[in-house]
């Protein structure tokens, strides 16, 4: 059966709308139901939350795929819902909403349709057009053709592991055995192509074992990765190098796990036992580089930390509606209703966004042992001077202080045990991570705080220029990655520290890329296909929304002339936005923030569309005129380059 056959316009939702994961399952599940797919709303919509509830179904680069067997449905189907601005889901942001339904007895040959889509959505091009689809036949038609195309490639004879050369095994299971069982999968054997390792993936799904590791394939495999979220056997691996991780690490690092596999710890089976492998043992897999851990742990606390930001900064800037000193008491603009925004906003919202981000920081390293330390010791770095950073500091602190005393008192006799949660690890995990910040960070973190507020605030010329150049390029040269979280953080941080011109160059920066390709394709439409000319005026849109997603499928089919056209365009407007002294006072929002946020905002739109018209001009000129090639030949040469991402 065809992913094709299971997702049908009248379950298709383009604008999907919600703030939150219960909007989006029961619209989603609404869906199916008005579509006669599934027999009972409320009792699917609790099967899927049952399945929910053991583990979030986002799996990253903006996909949620809910999923559930379920015994209330009638036919095996998929409801497709988008949400351009976003939608939190659970403690990730997404767009891409897929929701399945399986039949409690459903055949295989459904349950491999679905497990096929999970690989689709692996793939950066898939993905972007699927952001960019004008209609629900739009996105009928993108599958058709995936399927059609990854037919051929099936076609094509597999690579296996060999003894000739360094290969990877690996086995993948989520709890469901539906979505991430095969998306990572997928990625771990994309990642195995791009770096030239053969790569063999077993997937433990809902249809069984498939793709089965051999005796063997094992043997002559040099290293082993376990990308699950439930127990397996591992006996099977015994001597080999095996790096334990979890299906969601496999979907977002696998280029990273494929290359430590080799210098995992040798695995040994114990006694003969079953070993097996599960989730928990997946959490803090040792074999991940000390730069992965420490930007894992950061991405949780600002994962949590965002909503904080974006809703103090806003209510703040709403406020300065009814003028500039409209919350100061002595001035004749004072207003007691923006008075009140803006104690919420910079008060309450920016007061606790420290002492969160710092919570979940510790959380990520300590589990929930570790968040009451951290975010108390991020409070004691707010109220002390060391703001944001010392927030970094305290998070990383009180984590790794829990975790020392875990092995200190998981000694203790197991009648005492009950204590550590309760007690010991809140009492003196609180104790060593406030002592610390105190008496040791605050100080230096507060003067190197005060320094860096003083030099901002008194930058002009050449240096603003410089600065604002280099933060909005850097925002938007990785798409996503790790330069572009470092780049947003920095911002934060200033917002924090009451300097708001970094935040507008970088909000600036990521606005102008989809909106340049739009211009692009106006004004030189011989340089692009009929397609792309359609994909730019969506482009505009969300350039608009600042969404800088808009411009993957233009950088996937030709990244040598629009990733430095992206560079040189948005470091363009970051810089004249600094020169300007245009300030910025929520963290995004796009262009809906721009008359209530911004302080000059016809001058921020000359900025946008100065960069706009430099990449424009980049993009424009330095490409060839559109070739009659094949269509497939253009699809291929799109899979090939979109590896840069």
């Amino acid at each position: 059966m065809k992913i094709s056959e299971l997702l049908t316009t009248d379950t298709i939702d383009l604008n999907l709308t919600g703030t939150e994961k219960k909007d989006v399952i029961s619209a989603l599940a609404k869906h199916l139901y008005d579509a006669g797919k599934v027999d009972d709303l409320a009792a699917f919509t609790a099967d899927v939350w049952a399945r929910e509830n053991e583990i979030s179904t986002a799996v990253g680069n903006g996909i949620a795929i809910p999923h559930a067997k379920s015994k209330h449905v009638k036919n095996a189907a998929i409801a497709f819902g988008r949400a351009l601005p976003g939608i939190e889901y659970g403690d990730d942001e997404c767009q891409l909403f897929f929701l399945i339904a399986a039949g409690e007895n459903a055949s295989n040959e459904h349950l491999k349709a679905l497990s096929k889509l999970s690989g689709f959505l692996m793939d950066d091009v898939f993905r972007a057009n699927l952001i960019l689809a004008r209609t629900p036949d739009d996105v009928e038609q993108l599958i058709a053709d995936k399927e059609q195309a990854d037919a051929a490639d099936a076609a094509k004879p597999a690579v296996a592991p060999s003894a000739a050369s360094q290969s990877i095994v690996g086995v993948t299971a989520c709890t469901a055995g539906i979505a991430h069982t095969y998306m990572s999968a997928q990625a771990l054997t994309d990642a195995g192509e791009k770096l030239n390792i053969p790569v063999k993936i077993e997937t433990e799904g809902s249809s069984g074992t498939e793709n089965e590791l051999t005796a063997e394939e094992i043997k002559n495999a040099t290293a082993v990765v376990i990308a699950v979220d439930r127990t397996i056997d591992l006996s099977r691996f015994d001597g080999k190098h095996v790096l334990q991780t979890s299906t969601k690490a496999g979907i977002n690092d696998a280029e990273n796990l494929v290359k430590s596999a080799v210098d995992a710890p040798i695995y040994h089976s114990e006694g003969g036992s079953q070993p097996t492998a599960t989730a928990s043992a997946a959490k803090g897999t040792s074999a991940k580089s000390i730069g992965f851990g420490i930007y894992k742990h950061l991405m949780n606390g600002v994962s949590f930390m965002l909503p904080f930001v974006v809703a103090g900064g806003i209510l703040m800037a709403i406020s300065f509606m009814f003028g500039t000193q409209s919350a100061n008491t002595a001035s004749s603009q004072y207003n007691a209703f923006a008075a009140f925004l803006n104690m919420v906003g910079s008060k309450a919202a920016f007061g606790l966004m420290v002492p969160i981000f710092a919570g979940y920081v510790a959380y990520s390293i300590a589990d929930r042992p570790g968040l009451a330390p951290g975010a108390i010791g991020g409070m004691i770095a707010y109220t002390g001077g060391s703001g944001f950073l010392g927030g970094v500091v305290a998070g990383f602190v009180a984590g790794y202080v829990v975790v020392g005393l875990k092995k200190i008192f998981g000694k203790m006799p197991s009648s005492l045990q009950g204590l550590n949660p309760v007690l010991f690890y809140p009492v003196l995990g609180t104790f060593f991570t406030s002592f610390i910040i105190n008496y040791l960070i605050n100080t230096p973190v507060s003067s190197f705080n005060k320094s860096l507020t003083a030099w901002l605030q008194h930058m002009t010329g050449a240096n603003a220029v410089l600065v604002g150049f280099i933060l909005a390029a850097l925002l938007v040269s990785d798409m996503g990655g790790p330069l572009n979280k470092i780049t947003y953080a920095f911002g934060i941080q200033m917002l924090t520290a009451g300097v708001y011109e970094p935040m507008a160059a970088i909000m600036c920066g990521g606005m102008i890329p989809p909106i340049a390709l739009g211009l692009a394709t106006t004004f030189f439409k011989n340089k692009f296909s009929a397609q792309e000319r359609e994909t730019g005026k969506v482009a505009y849109i969300l350039g608009a929304c600042f969404i800088t997603e808009g411009v993957i499928p233009f950088a996937g089919s030709d990244p040598l002339r629009v990733i430095p056209g992206n560079i040189i365009g948005a470091g363009v407007g970051g810089a004249l936005s600094m020169l300007m002294g245009i300030t910025l006072q929520a963290p995004h929002g796009g262009i809906f923030v721009i008359p209530i946020a911004i302080n000059k905002p016809l001058l921020y739109l000359v900025c946008i569309l100065a960069g706009a018209a430099v990449e424009c001009l980049i993009v424009g000129l330095t490409k060839k005129a559109v070739s009659q090639e094949p269509a497939k030949k253009a699809k291929d040469d799109a899979k090939e380059v979109v590896s840069i991402f």
